[in-house]
């Protein structure tokens, strides 16, 4: 059996965020709090600015330095971040930080925090009966595992295959920017390609309303609109299914009947990780399908990879017509306006099928939905090669990882 020690022995130190809830600010710094840490990333997107005084004032005793491991204590416990970035500018709220000081010590730490046997410990660290967390009296008696200056070269191969997933993510990210932003170039700003002479889309046209070309206000939408287009509903335009979760009792993790994915804490950056399976399929969704999440947080959006069940928290849809790749960055667009209702304070905790139903946008002829579908096509396929190869490495990764740490598997 494997000797451990606690936390508080391999650390130079372990403390953990404020406890204070400072007022937000137009402009400062981001509080990150357990909710930003997710699959060894941290997504600064939805973190609120904190005035300097406050950001000073929580770093007195929180601050966050190079090589230091973030540890989610409330929610979703046991997410991980190392901090690798000498220059830190955010602070910290319902977070735990193991500082080591030294790149590799904290680089085993944090893969030794991501392995199946600190999954286990952290289940009998827990505290809460409603909301569960960790306390920062457990994150310094956690057992870990001692340092291993020759198991720790396999460390870099892991490291390697993380780097690897991260640069997919960012080329993925890029391309999908690049869609996203020609999305709202045409169908957003209505500056689409359009040749007058012929009176149609072009490749070669010129950008439709800031050209001049024709707009009427339509009452629906409450805002103008290309004097041709029509308003459509989501639902005539998407075939959707609701997802309804079948009985708890058929649920598995050992692989038997079909695959399901309960609600958004499933899902990946662009396709959800298998958890669990289940014996009593209840709404279907197909591969290639849209999955959309109806429950907080509304709006986020995978694809299905697989045909499989889909529960509660979810939709599946997919186009009428064939413009998916359309469909795809209408749901993103959708996303920003929950957003942005969120951050004025109308908060969407669920949206019902007849609200979904009822999303209404502005909707051009087939010529310009044929033209947008071709170009993110080409996105879209280098989008999912990239995000299967991720898939890939990562159950590598797993697979490796726990071999590595207990020196089954070395690395010369």
């Amino acid at each position: 059996m494997i000797k451990t020690i606690s936390a508080s022995l391999y650390c130079e130190s372990i403390f953990d965020g404020t406890h204070d809830t400072p007022q937000p600010s137009n402009n400062g710094y981001p509080l990150v709090t357990s909710k930003h840490i997710s699959s060894g990333t941290m997504d600064f997107s939805t973190a609120y600015l904190i005035s300097e005084e406050d950001f000073k004032e929580i770093n007195k005793r929180s601050k966050v330095s190079q090589w230091d491991i973030l540890f989610s204590m409330i929610g979703t416990v046991g997410e991980v971040y190392l901090e690798k970035n000498q220059h830190v500018g955010y602070a910290i709220k319902n977070i735990g930080v193991f500082s080591c000081k030294d790149e590799k010590r904290a680089k085993w730490l944090y893969y030794y925090l991501k392995s199946p046997a600190a999954k286990t410990h952290i289940n009998r660290y827990l505290n809460g009966a409603v909301q569960k967390f960790l306390s920062l009296g457990g994150l310094r008696e956690f057992p870990v595992l001692p340092f291993d200056e020759k198991g720790s070269q396999g460390i870099n191969l892991i490291s390697a295959l993380d780097a690897k997933i991260e640069l997919n993510n960012r080329i993925n990210a890029e391309l999908e920017a690049m869609a996203k932003t020609l999305y709202d170039y045409w169908f957003v700003q209505f500056d689409f390609p359009f040749d007058f002479a012929l009176g149609k889309p072009a490749a070669n046209g010129k950008p439709y309303k800031s050209s001049g070309g024709k707009m009427i206000y339509n009452p629906i939408l409450k805002r103008e609109i290309p004097e041709e287009w029509k308003v459509k509903r989501l639902s005539e335009i998407a075939n959707i299914t609701m997802g309804q979760s079948p009985d708890g009792e058929s649920y598995n993790k050992d692989g038997r009947g079909t695959i399901f994915f309960q609600g958004s804490t499933d899902f990946g950056w662009l396709f959800p990780t298998v958890r669990q399976f289940t014996t009593a399929p209840t709404r279907m969704a197909k591969k290639g399908d849209i999955l959309l999440s109806v429950r907080a947080p509304v709006g986020d959006i995978n694809i299905a990879n697989n045909d499989c069940c889909i529960g509660r928290g979810l939709a599946a849809l997919n186009s009428k017509v064939g413009y998916d790749g359309f469909l795809f960055y209408v749901m993103k667009y959708f996303k920003q306006v929950f957003d942005r209702r969120n951050s004025e304070g109308t908060t969407f905790g669920s949206i019902t099928k007849n609200d979904l139903h009822s999303l209404e946008l502005a909707y051009p002829d087939d010529a310009l939905l044929q033209r947008y579908d071709g170009v993110v096509a080409n996105y879209n396929k280098m989008i999912f090669k990239r995000s299967l190869e991720n898939q890939q490495l990562i159950e590598l990764r797993d697979w490796l990882l726990p071999m590595l740490m207990n020196g089954q598997v070395t690395v010369k």
